[in-house]
């Protein structure tokens, strides 16, 4: 038997993981996973008792931050949740016994994408090197983990790139909405390393089962270009979208704008990419849903809705 302890309330991928494994044991009895879900919002889990559990998988945190304008206070606060919290979960944990702590990181502790027209890949001589305060938050907390690692506390750091799936956040719904309603498209090409929640609820549940530490960079087995991601929603809508070369120097040009403008160009047609040999080290096997199939699942169910 497995006993997990999963932070944060509400997250997207929380409640992802928790229906895959709970779908998992129904097809696999043999295998016995008790889940539980706790809330970090107030201090009320500093006096919930983590023994008896194995591992910790902390997904509270604040994601998709906008750091633009934002004041210090926000700052502060990112750090607060995303760093100091993490590790105070983690020392708890460690003091009571739990034997393996999972924290969700992020491929932006590497800094931003590269700006269209280049490329960026994470490989393993690549250092991070945080553009702003949310990833720096994350690293931070990467740093402080690390330390409490011991023989018998082992600690995971998942490295994600942007997870796509039903529900998800980001720039997926954005391209899911345009793939429905867009005739034409920009035809820029460009390599992005992402990852469908199913695939990474799957890789979760390796590392919990073999109970190891270490860093980690789960990704779908294919880099994916955001013409080819809009290209395969559009046909799950039965559009079939034209790609405009003329279209492509607007772009560009919208990425050297800079300010904001430019960050979400770079965002939805910059190159980032991590290599693939990197994904598979220690845990494999997890990429049991192909590209087409996972953004299939994804959007599916919107598609049937549009035809009503």
């Amino acid at each position: 038997m497995k006993r997990i302890l999963i932070t944060g309330e509400n997250g997207y991928i929380g409640n992802a993981v928790i229906e895959y494994l709970e779908a998992y044991q129904r097809k696999n009895a043999e295998k016995t996973w008790r889940i539980r879900r706790i809330s970090l919002r107030d201090d009320a889990w500093r006096q919930s008792s983590f023994a008896g559990y194995d591992t910790i998988l902390h997904l509270a945190g604040i994601a998709h931050a906008d750091t633009g304008r934002v004041s210090e206070e926000t700052k502060a606060m990112y750090y607060r949740v995303n760093c100091d919290l993490a590790a105070q979960v983690a020392a708890k944990a460690r003091a009571e016994g739990v034997k393996q702590f999972v924290y969700m990181s992020s491929v932006i502790v590497y800094g931003d994408s590269a700006p269209v027209g280049k490329q960026k890949q994470i490989t393993a001589s690549s250092a991070p090197e945080p553009s702003n305060f949310y990833g720096d938050s994350k690293y931070q907390a990467e740093l402080k983990l690390e330390k409490m690692r011991t023989n018998t506390f082992q600690v995971a750091i998942i490295r994600s790139p942007m997870v796509y799936g039903k529900g998800s956040k980001g720039n997926f719904p954005t391209l899911v909405k345009l793939a429905s309603r867009m005739p034409v498209f920009p035809s820029l090409e460009n390599q992005r390393s992402m990852i469908y929640v199913e695939n990474l609820a799957e890789f979760i549940r390796l590392l919990v089962e073999a109970g190891i530490g270490g860093v980690f960079f789960p990704q779908d087995e294919e880099y994916v270009s955001t013409v080819r991601m809009v290209e395969l929603i559009g046909a799950i809508f039965g559009r079939k979208i034209r790609f405009w070369k003329f279209l492509n120097p607007f772009v560009k040009l919208a990425s050297k704008l800079g300010g904001k403008i430019g960050a979400l160009t770079d965002k939805a047609f910059g190159s980032l990419t991590i290599d693939q040999e990197l994904s598979q080290r220690k845990i494999a096997g997890y990429r049991i849903y192909s590209l087409e199939e996972g953004v299939k699942r994804s959007v599916e169910r919107d598609a049937s809705h549009e035809g009503r």
